[in-house]
């Protein structure tokens, strides 16, 4: 090609630049020719291409880039197009390598291009370009592919527009340790898997509208022209009865997001008490949804301030950067209104917009139910946990949920099948449901989306099940899998691996394209499931082997340290101490979820026992698992053997849960730690139930401390004799629980520290109250609310319950002659 230009190393960037042309070879000239005519295809259906350039030399991939980049701009110049063409480039500032492609790049398209509006970011910066649009994108994978940046940074896009994806040499791509595969590894475990980026080669290769260039052999593997239907734009439709000004309505770029901000016109009028109105939009990523419901918020506050002194509205999402877009159109409708704003940043996000008498702040989920608004919106849903969503519902009357069905930031089927029914059936909610379906920035069926989609599995569904598989299920016919991902990752498995994936798409609250990625490269996971015998998979399973730790890194964890992976015996060893788990070998479910359809028949308890039985014929010490805490998932794992030993003292910001660790022994050896873990938990749990736990959900702390080991079998009661005889003039006199706490506390302590046989006997509803009154120390009148009963009752229950403790402890009753002689007390 040319010429040496590099020396240890280096490269001269101006000889490059002056001599770039001698570096292009003419087989790459010839595919422009096809890849510039295919252009005029692409701009007339509105759709995008992708070009792959595959190279060892670092200035040689910057050489093509750029001399893709003036082809391109001849091409659009010929078409009539005269707007400026928004490049923008993404590298890993860090490699030597990567500065070398990017300087090149950046010095012949800057002497060469006069249209070209080039912008140089860092992959660590590509959040902060999310809600924006481009016409070209050129992405650094040497150094790393990471399957989230392919998930999001593609959509920023424009019909028309260009991909170009920078990689190694083709044929030696598959194997190179990428950033990615090192953050999947673990020290017992150092080499990851190669199988993600032979995925995505295999989906580049089979999909049209893609170009693949092997610079190394200077011939092309690939070049795919794709003609598609000629985009018709369509005239927009504004309705003629409308509420919000016209002036909003123009700022709608498709029909569906005029429909979207027509829809919020229907919060202007407040719901009747005990009623509530909910708009839920749904739509794959590029729709324009929260551009949309930014506009129409504006419109909702211009129309509430006409009526109310000030208007509050409150904004959420799994991330700041989830509602960036939201809130620019919100200001865009500000000027449109001429209203006045201030914005307040964090972090380089807007997270507050603030006008004269109203507000539009953004506040982390699990903040949301806690606060009074008028309206409240919920962007990016189906990346929160539905319980979570469930609260923010219940707790505003006028709200707004808005969801990707498929994209990067979480699939949003289980917000679907899990939030969006009970919506449905609740009789006082007034519901409004909307799919947008066109993209913003290109025309339906663009083929780089639907690469995009088939390769992250973005579009994962599980099979739909019929009679006979129901009727399989129910007689137990059901097969336990061990996969390979060496054989999912391949055409003959890959419709078993969209199965299964589209069981987590449906079941979790999350999915990211890493999380595929991790499924593919990360040496230590590993993927079970269970199937009907129509080959159908009903459970989708992912297990991480962890453990042992190496002698050293145990005394580091115990010392505070850190070790990637190994959750379970990471925690374990800071927070249970006891070194020799740390020579343990488990096998911690990942995830383990059941088929929608089928939820509640016994599927998942069977795979856990057939993975019981996996992990002791192959020589582990435990299984276990770590999740979000609430009362149904808790009672899964506790039926099915599992034991807690530890919790999270923090709500996750997102889910609103503490998560939880469970383990189920296999060795006697962890049987015995799993002992002393158990009693350990509990007892922490009963000491920290007035503080850090005080707003853990009771009938989940009901469930910890009625299961596991005892935590001392011969405790008594830690009273004075003055504070015996005050728990008598509580129980049968006039004394009232405010003056009598101390004694109470220490009393249920007591009984939660005590096996069954030597407490006193008490109702479930009185076990409830000990936790909820006496050791959370909620109000009156919340636990009252929670036993759905009346505040009096609760008063009584707990002059019953001491009652009942003063007589099982003391054998004291109310015909004892109350008081303390001094003498008694020496």
């Amino acid at each position: 090609m040319g010429d040496s230009v590099a020396d240890d190393k280096t490269v001269n960037i101006k000889a490059v630049v002056e001599k770039y042309r001698d570096y292009v070879p003419a087989s790459y000239i010839k595919m422009l020719r096809k890849l510039s005519k295919d252009i005029e295809n692409a701009i007339k259906a509105k759709h995008r291409r992708l070009l792959v350039i595959s190279s060892s030399e670092p200035y040689i991939h910057g050489i093509l880039a750029a001399r893709t980049i003036i082809t391109y701009e001849k091409k659009l110049k010929s078409q009539g197009v005269t707007d400026e063409i928004k490049t923008l480039y993404v590298f890993h500032s860090e490699f030597s390598d990567a500065r070398i492609r990017k300087d090149v790049f950046k010095e012949i398209v800057k002497d060469k291009c006069r249209k070209v509006k080039l912008t140089i970011i860092t992959y660590e910066e590509g959040e902060a370009y999310l809600g924006t649009t481009f016409k070209v994108l050129v992405m650094d994978l040497v150094n790393d592919l990471r399957p989230n940046d392919l998930g999001r940074l593609i959509g920023i896009i424009e019909g028309g527009g260009l991909v170009i994806l920078l990689v190694p040499k083709w044929s030696t791509w598959d194997t190179y340790l990428t950033l990615f595969k090192k953050t999947l590894t673990i020290p017992q475990k150092p080499n990851p898997r190669h199988i993600f980026i032979s995925w995505v080669k295999r989906k580049l290769l089979e999909h049209p509208g893609i170009y693949i260039y092997d610079a190394d052999e200077r011939k092309v593997i690939k070049a795919s022209e794709f003609k598609g239907s000629e985009y018709v734009r369509k005239e927009l439709v504004i309705p003629e009865k409308i509420i919000f000004p016209k002036e909003l309505y123009t700022l709608a770029l498709t029909q569906d997001q005029v429909e979207v901000i027509k829809l919020i016109e229907n919060l202007i009028e407040r719901p009747r008490k005990g009623t509530r109105k909910t708009i839920v939009v749904t739509a794959d990523r590029g729709r324009g949804k929260s551009c949309a419901i930014g506009i129409g918020l504006i419109g909702l506050i211009n129309e509430l301030l006409r009526v109310k002194h000030r208007v509050r509205v409150l904004v959420t999402a799994p991330r700041a950067t989830n509602i960036q877009s939201l809130m620019q159109l919100a200001l865009k409708a500000c000027e449109k209104l001429k209203l006045k704003t201030k914005v307040i940043k964090k972090g380089g996000n807007i997270i507050e917009i603030q006008g004269e008498r109203f507000s539009i702040e953004y506040w982390e989920p699990i903040t949301i139910p806690k606060l009074s608004a008028d309206i409240v919106v919920v962007d990016e849903a189906a990346g929160i946990h539905v319980p979570l969503l469930h609260s923010i519902w219940n707790s505003h009357r006028r709200t707004v949920f808005a969801t990707t069905i498929h994209g990067y930031e979480g699939a949003g089927r289980g917000f679907s099948v899990r939030f969006l029914q009970r919506l449905k059936e609740d009789p006082n909610t007034k519901l409004y449901l909307y799919e947008m379906e066109e993209p913003i920035r290109y025309a339906k069926d663009d083929p780089i989306e639907i690469w995009q989609f088939k390769t992250l599995l973005l579009d994962a569904e599980p099979a739909e099940l019929n009679e006979e598989d129901i009727k399989a299920i129910d007689q137990g016919n059901l097969e336990y899998l061990e996969l390979k991902p060496e054989v999912l990752f391949t055409p003959q498995g890959e419709e078993c691996l969209r199965q299964l994936f589209g069981i987590y798409v449906l079941a979790h609250y999350r999915n990211e394209p890493d999380d595929l990625g991790m499924l593919a490269d990360a040496p230590h996971h590993i993927m079970r499931a269970v199937r009907v015998p129509s080959g159908k998979i009903v459970c989708a399973i992912q297990l991480a082997e962890e453990g042992p730790i190496p002698d050293d890194m145990i005394d580091d964890l115990l010392r505070g340290g850190r070790i990637p992976g190994n959750i379970i015996p990471d925690r374990f060893l800071k927070h249970i101490r006891i070194r020799d788990f740390g020579k343990t070998v488990g096998l911690r479910i990942v995830r383990i979820a059941t088929h929608p359809q089928v939820q509640g028949r016994g599927i998942g308890s069977f795979a856990l026992k057939r993975i019981y039985e996996e992990a002791k014929r192959k020589g582990y010490d435990w299984i276990g698992s770590g999740f979000g805490v609430n009362e149904q998932l808790l009672n899964f794992w506790l039926k099915n053997g599992f034991i807690p030993v530890h919790m999270s003292p923090d709500r996750n910001p997102v889910s609103g849960e503490y998560t939880i660790l469970v383990i189920k022994p296999i060795s006697k050896t962890v049987e015995e730690m799993t002992k002393i873990a158990s009693r350990e938990f509990k007892l922490k749990l009963l000491n920290s139930l007035h503080d850090v736990y005080r707003d853990l959900e009771t009938p989940v702390a009901l469930m910890i401390l009625r299961t596991g080991e005892i935590i001392q079998d011969d405790y008594k009661p830690q009273l004075t004799k003055i504070q015996v005889d005050r728990l008598w003039i509580y129980s049968h006199g006039p004394m009232t629980y405010e003056a009598a706490c101390d004694i109470m506390y220490e009393l249920a302590k007591t009984y939660w520290m005590t096996p069954p046989n030597k407490r006193p006997k008490l109702s479930r509803t009185k076990e409830y109250i000990l936790v909820a009154k006496i050791l959370q120390g909620k109000s009156w009148e919340r636990v009252a609310d929670e036993l759905r009963t009346r505040r009096i009752n609760i008063i009584n229950e707990v002059k019953e319950i001491a009652r009942i403790m003063l007589k099982h402890y003391y054998g004291k009753t109310a015909e004892t002659l109350p008081g303390v002689d001094l003498n008694d007390l020496y």
